[in-house]
């Protein structure tokens, strides 16, 4: 028997075989390394804007390789799309669990001044807006009060609250329920109460400007401080505008008019009354939830008491807090 045969050693210095790996994706792509590093550095930040900028770059820099930008991008629009079901998803969930005195936010606002000297005032303004929103219904209350003294004397006493429910038909046609209540006597009313339903459409709702308006009958009680009280049939009008300016910068155009009957409630026959209650502010932005505020509003009635101007104005500047 022949015994086994051994191979022999290699010679020194003699190279050895070498097996080759298989090319990764980015060896055989079209795509730079450099353009890639940009577009994942750009995924990276998940900011909308600059990972579309950075694609659009990415075709030109590399013309060759566009089908693998398209199959990239299609890729991350899939993806966001999908957190974004998902995010709706754990928002619809958590509305649906939600009890009645969650999911509340809202904003309060206060400012004040004092002077002496001459004279003796002192003013104080507060206010107060909460909402709750609801997968089609939606809450809001708002409350803002006024008060001035002048030498002793009070030169300003006026209260507003109203609350408001709204439900959503449409993406853009919603009804709505108004009870508002209001008390300013320097105006010649102690009380006058307001309800109203009608229907409302979004006109815009783009991230930097909304606008909204509203249309329905309304039903009108006035306390007066000197004459006799009056309910009435109105028809009531509304405006709710806001714009966002600037990044810390914004403006706000609320409107409600009420044009009232010359009946005793019974019937619409013709104009007797009509009241304007015009709010226009101006929002500057401190910090995430502390902005500052200066507004304007005009409260006109076209039948004011004897005694009294049909136009009222007042400048409120306050600090508001987000919650």
């Amino acid at each position: 028997m022949l015994p086994p045969v051994e191979s022999a050693p290699l010679p020194v210095g003699e190279i050895q075989p070498v097996v080759e790996s298989a090319p990764t994706a980015e060896e055989v792509s079209n795509i730079p390394g450099g353009v890639r590093a940009m577009i994942n550095a750009a995924m990276a930040t998940n900011d909308k804007g600059k990972i579309e900028t950075v694609l659009a770059l990415a075709r030109q820099a590399a013309p060759h390789g566009e089908e693998e930008v398209k199959a990239i991008e299609t890729a991350w629009r899939a993806d966001v799309a999908e957190k974004a079901r998902l995010a709706r998803e754990a928002e619809t969930n958590k509305i649906r669990k939600a009890g009645l005195f969650e999911l509340w936010s809202g904003e309060g606002q206060l400012g004040g001044f004092q002077a002496s000297g001459n004279s003796n005032n002192i003013g104080l303004s507060a206010g107060l807006k909460l909402k709750r929103q609801g997968l089609d219904w939606s809450h809001s209350l708002r409350a803002t009060a006024d008060y001035q003294r002048s030498n002793g004397v009070t030169s300003r006493e006026q209260f507003l609250f109203a609350y408001e429910p709204r439900y959503q038909v449409k993406d853009e046609l919603f009804v709505y329920g108004l009870a508002q209540y209001e008390r300013n006597k320097l105006q010649g009313f102690t009380g006058r109460y307001a309800i109203s339903g009608g229907v409302g459409y979004q006109v815009a709702n783009s991230g930097d400007l909304k606008l909204s308006v509203k249309a329905g009958p309304a039903l009108r009680v006035t306390n007066f401080t000197v004459e006799e009280d009056e309910t009435r049939l109105a028809a009531l009008f509304g405006v709710d505008f806001d714009w966002k300016i600037a990044e810390r910068l914004s403006f706000t155009q609320d409107a409600n008019m009420v044009t009232e009957t010359g009946g005793q409630a019974t019937v619409i026959v013709d104009s007797s009354r009509t009241t304007l209650n015009l709010v226009s502010g101006l929002d500057a932005k401190v910090s995430d939830r502390l902005r500052s505020r200066i507004t304007y509003a005009v409260d006109y009635d076209s039948k004011p008491p004897e005694g009294k101007v049909s136009t009222d104005t007042v400048t409120r500047l306050t600090l508001v807090y987000d919650f």
